[in-house]
């Protein structure tokens, strides 16, 4: 009795020292392991994972671990990193908590009126993207799965189809994003912050206006436009324009076709034949002309009433604007803002 009673004593020490050797940290190192935790995974392979990276000594003893801690159920997926030597609970820890490793991300910024080869440019200047690929795709909405590009209408003379579409933010994506992804991320921004604007849809059938004018509006008064303020009105302008069936005569539709901007518009500048010359032809250009801030969607959607046909940018580096009701008024304003950079 005595014998048997030893060797169950024996057994039971041979086992909690087996069980307690079982449970200590592998030899520690500096060098953390990456592993991975596939979305499903049950706590068996994950311990056997654990095993094979040499992060602990015997899944068999984890996985009993786990179950005694009752933890194990809330194990979350995604690429992970431990450095040999962490224990049992740290580890567990680390897997309850999702605590992943944190993906690499890249981090652009597109400025408010900006236009698609602007942008082509800046993310190929920052090795972000392709600028040749980048401009393909921005001919190509059928590329992208999200509702806004379907109301871009396919009409001779849109120099590219996304211009206007892609809000202009500061964005943080996945390291080694594509230039589809970009845009892809860019077109749901504009899709996200045009649903803030209540009543969007509502108020585009009041006015008897499509989203692709309403974005073209918006760019024009974007890039015409510094003073918050004045882009309501800028706005209203070139309404009462449009319904008067004046031509828009705008500098920044020119700037536009030019492909760079220039300090001074010279009469042979006015003359380039071009859909997007306001000076040459009536209505809107055939799109957008620049990516708007959401100031100016919102301005282009509710104008400020006013009689005012005519604007000029003073030269006293206010970048503020005289408005004027008739041409006579506007060359005179014309007349006063040259006197003020004398």
């Amino acid at each position: 009795m005595f014998t048997l009673l030893l060797l169950l004593i024996i057994i039971a020490a041979g086992a909690a020292l087996y069980i307690w050797n079982a449970m200590q940290p592998v030899q520690p190192q500096t060098q953390p392991v990456a592993f991975t935790v596939v979305q499903g995974t049950g706590t068996s392979a994950i311990a056997d994972t654990l095993e094979q990276k040499g992060l602990i000594r015997n899944a068999l003893v984890f996985k009993a671990y786990v179950k005694f801690k009752q933890q194990g159920s809330g194990f979350q997926a995604g690429k992970y990193e431990a450095k040999p030597g962490a224990t049992f609970d740290q580890l567990i820890t680390k897997l309850s908590a999702g605590d992943v490793v944190k993906e690499e991300m890249i981090r652009f910024t597109i400025p408010e009126g900006f236009t698609i080869r602007q942008m082509a440019e800046k993310l190929q200047k920052e090795g972000l993207a392709d600028r040749q690929q980048f401009l393909q795709l921005a001919n190509d909405p059928s590329a992208f799965d999200v509702a806004l590009v379907r109301d871009i209408p396919k009409q001779a003379g849109l120099r590219y189809a996304l211009e206007g579409y892609l809000f202009p933010e500061t964005y943080e994506l996945k390291k080694g994003s594509t230039a589809k992804d970009i845009i892809q991320a860019m077109l749901g921004q504009t899709q996200k912050r045009l649903e803030t604007v209540s009543d969007l849809d509502a108020k585009l059938k009041q006015r008897g206006e499509t989203l692709h004018q309403l974005l073209t509006v918006a760019s024009l008064v974007e890039r015409e436009v510094v003073v918050d303020d004045e882009r309501s009105v800028v706005a209203g302008v070139i309404y009462n324009r449009l319904k008067q069936d004046k031509k828009l005569e705008i500098d920044a539709t020119v700037q536009y076709m030019l492909d760079k901007q220039k300090e001074r518009l010279y009469y042979k500048d006015l003359a380039v034949e071009s859909p997007y010359n306001t000076y040459m032809h009536q209505g809107l250009p055939p799109g957008p002309i620049a990516s708007p801030s959401l100031k100016s969607v919102i301005a282009a959607l509710q104008p400020k009433a006013t009689d005012y046909l005519f604007y000029v940018t003073k030269k006293d580096g206010t970048h503020e604007h005289l408005f004027a009701k008739t041409y006579k008024e506007h060359l005179h304003n014309i007349q006063v803002s040259n006197r003020k950079t004398n």
